[in-house]
């Protein structure tokens, strides 16, 4: 793990200008997001001045923050609305001169998009903490962040600093993971960890819920339905077959969050004698009489752990899983494919590209079931993505061998 250092006697500071023998500190460097260690750090607290401080961020000088914590917030937000007005001022001379807009295509849109969001991570992220040898946040008025903190990182294994925007987002994960989310369709709750993607958006919850099962396997008396759910991230999807009566569920994934967020939800919810979690790559062995698969939606690169259950570079798990899923079927069974269009409004995917992976699999279209979504971004008109968030529907496609 990197190490960074820094003067306590610093020019933003109240020792400003103490000279060559001030005191030097240090600490291991952590990002969940995998963000180098920065070059330069110095102490700011509740004196550091806003313009100042993003003046030094936007330079690549990092700030190891010694004053209040609710201070510190306050300067984070502070730092926050300067990228956003600086962001602002060339869309609104853009969109005077018209001439650029005209030009550009949903893809252009979204890659500035993500181009302007990588950017005020990156800024906002130049605004550091100091966590303890236990993981405790020796700051005037902080919060106790070591559950949360132990919950995301691991145990404590000295002092290491962390980005206040990364700490807030570990606050907030260790506060659903705490009191979990509702998901309609199982009238109970699922805990998602930090790092793992939340059922917050219950459209792809609701589609598996409602989709009609396909025919066991055998004309036996008892015919059983075994399931498959890959990629299976807090565990929801997994939870919801089995408690629609499918027999038995193998849930598989490669993330190890991942992994301890849906067994801890399966034994939540009593489901430990019918839902088998297992660390495999995308099939477990053996064929099930329907395997569900909920990909990232965005053939595009995530930028930290959070995003991978967003964004898949180069559609790589919704081809895997197209690609093995005949092997994997028992007779009459099914492959249900969770996919938004909202790559196809963005042109990232069209809908050609899609059917022709589906025949390129050997794979042919039983139904189709559509969904439009409910979430607040797709209403929000300030969204720079809103014509392509308003338009976008969920589907759950119902795919066998051709």
């Amino acid at each position: 793990m990197p190490r960074i250092e820094w003067t306590e006697n610093d020019p933003t500071g109240p020792d400003a200008g103490a000279g060559p023998d001030a005191p030097v500190q240090g600490a291991t460097w952590h990002s969940e997001s995998g963000a180098p260690a920065p070059r330069r750090v110095v102490v700011a607290d509740d004196r550091t001045k806003a313009d100042v401080a993003y003046r030094l961020v936007c330079e690549g000088t990092a700030l190891l923050w010694r004053g209040d914590f609710h201070g510190a917030r306050q300067l984070l937000s502070a730092l926050g609305r300067r990228v956003d007005r600086k962001a602002a001022a060339p869309r609104k001379a853009s969109a005077s001169g018209r001439a650029a807009a005209s030009g550009a295509t949903a893809a252009d849109s979204f890659h500035l998009y993500r181009r302007a969001r990588g950017h005020r991570a990156r800024v906002l992220g130049m605004l550091l903490v100091r966590l303890e040898d236990d993981h405790g946040l020796a700051l005037r008025r902080a919060p106790d962040v070591r559950a949360a903190c132990h919950e995301a990182y691991g145990p404590p294994d000295g002092p290491m600093v962390v980005s206040l925007r990364e700490l807030l987002g570990v606050i907030g994960a260790h506060e659903w993971r705490s009191k979990g989310v509702h998901v309609p369709a199982l009238d109970d709750r699922i805990h998602p960890h930090y790092g793992v993607f939340s059922p917050v958006r219950g459209e792809y919850v609701d589609l598996v819920a409602q989709a009609p099962l396909p025919d066991a396997a055998g004309r036996g008396a008892a015919p059983r339905r075994t399931a498959f759910d890959i990629g299976t991230g807090t565990g929801v999807l997994a939870a919801v077959l089995a408690r629609r009566g499918v027999d038995r569920v193998v849930a598989t994934d490669i993330n190890p969050r991942a992994l301890a967020c849906a067994r801890e939800n399966v034994e939540r919810l009593g489901l430990e004698g019918r839902v088998e979690v297992v660390d495999t790559g995308l099939f477990p062995a053996g064929r099930a009489t329907v395997v569900v698969c909920n990909p990232p939606w965005l053939p595009a690169r995530p930028t930290s752990a959070v995003e991978q259950g967003v964004y898949d570079p180069g559609g790589a798990m919704l081809h895997g899983f197209l690609d093995g899923l005949s092997e994997h079927l028992e007779p009459a069974g099914e492959g249900w494919l969770i996919l938004s269009d909202l790559a196809e409004h963005l042109e990232l995917r069209t809908r050609e590209e899609l059917l022709a992976s589906f025949d390129a699999a050997g794979l042919r279209v039983v139904d189709r079931h559509d969904i439009a979504p409910r979430h607040p971004r797709a209403a929000d008109a300030t969204d720079p993505l809103h014509a392509a968030r308003a338009a976008e529907v969920t589907s759950l496609w119902r795919l066998a061998p051709a």
